[in-house]
């Protein structure tokens, strides 16, 4: 069995394989966890307010597994992952009306006063706006990939780095092997994981693109300044629990450019610091731009291809780190020979038939 992408989607989706006894060889066109994963601020949404319709149940049933999925991670791996549940608290565009609040909120979310939201947050600016508390968890990407990558190799997965994968080769419709620059690895079970790269080698186009997104870390010299996630329209603010504070992000069609602009780092530090002021004495670590998987409807492929033995799973955008355990088991599902858990029928690659055709 290979894996294409060392991301956390093809990481997951390895050590579930792996777990079932197959055999796997993952193959990284860099270095594993480095792209995407490694450059997402871990929020693991699935409000309702924020998730489109069709990705709703998906989300919902992976962000109840995430406390197992971490779980396991850590007693695979040996390493603590930093998983927080204290909530978010989120500025939307908008006023709700009477509608959104009684048909979209679920049970662990509600409407905040001003008042409600100074008692929450001290360190907030001062704001006529009402706000939503949403009972969320996030999770520090860099330690949860960390910490897949030590699984992975424990539990057997061979983790190949450089190999840029150039094509997937077929015979009589079904998948025979897999070239990269250095050499051809075969094998008749083939899955495409390779993110913001996945349509960049057959057998299928499948229309993948880079979306950017710019962030860039602070730290506090006030100990423990916020302790929920906050959103805005114009940036969020996620907190670590090791003092570090995520500011993002933007999201920009730059192709595969992946450097930062002086401009754009100090426009997010701004708006961060219109949202928490003690934030302007806030020492910046560190900023970086990261490469989300896009696709023309937002929405992930998951799922076989018309090629036998040839599966697709990627184009998570925003919600790869949310997504990994869902993806996990439902892919590990169907390439086993099940029927997944969750309905993917929106998620096929079939919806992109004509840009998906086989090159």
């Amino acid at each position: 069995m290979i894996v294409v992408g060392g991301g956390i989607i093809g990481l997951s989706l390895s050590i579930e394989l792996r777990k079932q006894g197959a055999t796997v060889l993952l193959l990284e066109r860099g270095e594993p966890g480095r792209e995407a994963s490694h450059a997402a601020g871990g929020m693991l949404v699935d409000s309702p307010m924020e998730t489109q319709p069709a990705l709703q149940a998906l989300a919902t049933a992976s962000a109840r597994m995430y406390p197992a999925f971490v779980s396991e991670l850590e007693i695979e791996s040996g390493r603590k992952i930093d998983l927080r549940d204290d909530g978010a608290i989120v500025f939307f565009k908008r006023e709700f009306s009477a509608f959104d609040l009684e048909n979209k909120l679920g049970c662990g979310e509600e409407s905040l006063s001003p008042s409600e939201l100074a008692e929450l947050e001290p360190a907030l600016a001062e704001t006529s706006t009402s706000a939503l508390f949403l009972k969320e968890r996030s999770v520090d990407p860099r330690g949860l990939v960390a910490a897949a990558m030590e699984a992975a190799k424990r539990l057997g997965v061979d983790i190949s780095s450089g190999e840029e994968v150039n094509s997937v080769h077929i015979s009589e419709d079904a998948v025979t092997s897999v070239s990269t620059k250095k050499t051809t690895f075969y094998s008749p079970k083939v899955v495409n994981c390779a993110g913001a790269w996945s349509g960049q080698f057959g057998p299928h186009a499948f229309p993948t693109r880079p979306v950017k997104g710019q962030m860039l870390c602070l730290i506090s010299p006030t100990r423990n300044l916020i302790r929920h996630v906050i959103r805005s329209p114009e940036v969020y603010i996620i907190p670590r629990s090791d003092g570090r504070i995520i500011i993002g992000t933007t999201v920009e069609e730059a192709g595969f450019d992946k450097r930062t602009e002086v401009a754009a780092i100090q426009r997010l530090h701004q708006a961060a610091v219109a949202v928490v002021p003690q934030l302007r004495e806030a020492k910046i670590l560190e900023d970086w731009a990261g490469l989300r998987p896009g696709t023309p409807d937002g929405l992930p492929i998951l799922g076989a291809t018309s090629t036998h033995g040839y599966y697709v799973a990627t184009g998570h955008f925003r919600d790869g780190i949310l997504l990994a355990p869902i993806t996990a088991r439902v892919m590990a599902q169907i390439i086993s020979g099940q029927n997944p858990s969750e309905d993917l029928s929106a998620f096929s690659a079939e919806r992109f038939q004509s840009t998906c055709s086989s090159k």
